[in-house]
């Protein structure tokens, strides 16, 4: 096997990255340093990037501070200007950035880090397209009144990004909060921070300095101080439901708006009626087995009615086993590695749980099949047969372990899906539309899909119920309610 190393590997080692702030490369005030290893060859350091501490965020939330008045001000058509170029940087440089994204996170490039830049440059391009429809309504008040409503900016957005998606999710951030007239201070995940400070370089020609700035650290010390900083106006924070409570109790103490996109422990049901090889192509994607299973919309609990239920389990089996698990850089491969050791231990040990739980069995192991040579953090498909009613059904496991469940009754099966703290995505296959609506309508999810199992479409709105979040993102809908605020002005005309 042929490992292709980034570019500046190859040529110089691995390199200090700083920050950007106030439109310049900045390191942490403490000169204090984090390393970034490869998750697919862990014995290679990528780079080097600043432990931002609450100096740092007070520094990039004063920039941002600074800029804020005169970029609110701007004509929207300017603002729509600058993002449509960007998103034509990001197109210029998106295979740059998707072997930058495959080393930084593991992911494959051909299947996941490649269609990554693309939704980004889509999404640069998308709100660009919108920026115009930040507006009010006059209403209808009667002679000696004018009465109407105008969206303003928040402010200063603090947008705290995952490791799994880290483009992608910055696509769903970034972008809208500009369009809509705010400033930003954005906090890269430490495992994977690469590729958005090189979206931070890519976007500083076409936005005045302090518009956007982008800090690294550890979630505990750098996260934390952005969410609680006086200074931020909104929070927007995608990842775990758990740190998610804390970043909503933080915002919640400063009454400033937040939007949670949290995890998701997602129902992927199978009607007699459905069963196809289309359909089982379309539960193994729903999966997301080819992002590891690291994505909190992964399809992780698989419904099979009893009577189609052997049949379509092994068609999954077999689809699962073509799946090539490999060096993330290798067009070859469809699947790559976990983000770190912690996490690879993580399910690990959900696994070994599994094979020791009475009532559960082992459907399918891919451990065997993994190819020999493999220094990084690895993990094959595991698929189990078990239960709604245990931990692995009900916990985001957020790594390539499936659940499947039996059902006969409608009234059973959508009780089960519905029994969960979370709600964030569904997959429905049923060939009879009526009873698909039906079913539809009493999930309790913010996305459902019906025969089909693709991510996110770029317009359309994103977001959770229950414990998968606040708030909705990706959409026009989402800009308008996440990132402004309405101010209602009554005049009295005099005559």
């Amino acid at each position: 096997m042929t490992i292709v190393q980034p570019p500046w590997i190859e040529t110089s080692g691995a390199r200090d990255w700083p920050m950007h702030v106030a439109g310049l490369p900045v390191g942490a005030a403490d000169e204090q340093w984090i390393k970034v290893y490869s998750p697919s060859q862990p014995e290679i350091l990528l780079a080097r990037i600043p432990r931002g501490g609450a100096v740092d965020v007070d520094r990039a939330v004063t920039a941002a501070r600074q800029a804020f008045p005169a970029w609110r001000a701007l004509h929207f058509a300017e603002r729509q200007r600058r993002l449509l170029a960007i998103a034509d940087s990001v197109e210029e440089h998106k295979e740059e950035l998707a072997r930058l994204t495959a080393v930084d996170t593991g992911n494959a490039l051909r299947t996941q880090a490649r269609p990554e830049c693309q939704v980004l440059a889509d999404l640069f391009r998308y709100f660009g397209g919108v920026a115009g429809e930040v507006k009010g309504v006059v209403l209808p008040s009667g002679e000696g009144q004018l009465q109407y409503s105008v969206r303003q900016p928040l402010g200063i957005v603090g947008a705290i990004l995952p490791w799994n998606s880290p483009l992608m999710i910055a696509g769903m951030k970034i972008p809208a909060a500009l369009a809509a007239g705010n400033t930003l201070v954005v906090k890269a995940a430490e495992d994977a921070p690469l590729a958005v400070l090189r979206l931070a370089e890519l976007c500083a020609p076409f936005l005045p300095d302090g518009v956007l700035n982008v800090i690294t650290g550890l979630g505990d010390e750098c996260g934390a101080h952005l969410v609680r900083h006086p200074g931020v106006d909104k929070v927007s924070f995608t990842g775990s439901t758990a740190v998610g409570l804390d970043v909503s109790r933080a915002a919640a103490a400063r009454m400033v708006p937040a939007s949670l996109e949290l995890g998701g422990k997602n129902p992927n049901i199978v009607w007699p009626d459905a069963v196809s090889e289309a359909t089982i192509e379309g539960i193994v994607t729903a999966m997301r087995f080819t992002r590891q299973g690291q994505s909190c919309t992964a399809g992780s609990r698989l419904f099979l009615h009893r009577s189609i239920y052997d049949e379509v389990l092994e068609g999954v089996v077999r689809k699962v086993k073509q799946l090539r698990i490999g060096d993330p850089l290798d067009e070859a491969t469809d699947m790559g590695c976990l983000i770190n050791a912690k996490q690879h231990q993580r399910v690990s040990s959900y696994i070994r749980e599994g094979r020791s739980t009475p009532g559960t069995s082992l459907v399918y192991d891919g451990a065997e099949t993994l190819p020999t040579g493999l220094g990084g953090f690895y993990h094959a498909p595991t698929i189990f047969s078990g239960n709604n009613t245990w931990r692995l059904a009900r916990e985001e496991i957020f790594g390539p372990v499936m659940v499947v469940v039996p059902w006969e009754e409608d009234e059973e099966v959508l009780a089960m899906a519905n029994d969960s703290n979370y709600g964030l995505a569904a997959y429905l296959w049923c060939k009879n539309i009526d009873r698909a609506l039906g079913a539809a309508s009493r999930i309790e999810a913010g996305w459902v899909q019906i025969n089909q199992s693709g991510g996110q479409v770029v317009g359309q709105s994103y977001g959770g119920f229950k414990q998968s979040g606040l708030g909705r993102e990706v959409s026009l809908e989402g800009m308008l309610e996440g990132f402004t605020q309405i101010k209602q002005v009554n005049i009295r005309i005099s005559r």
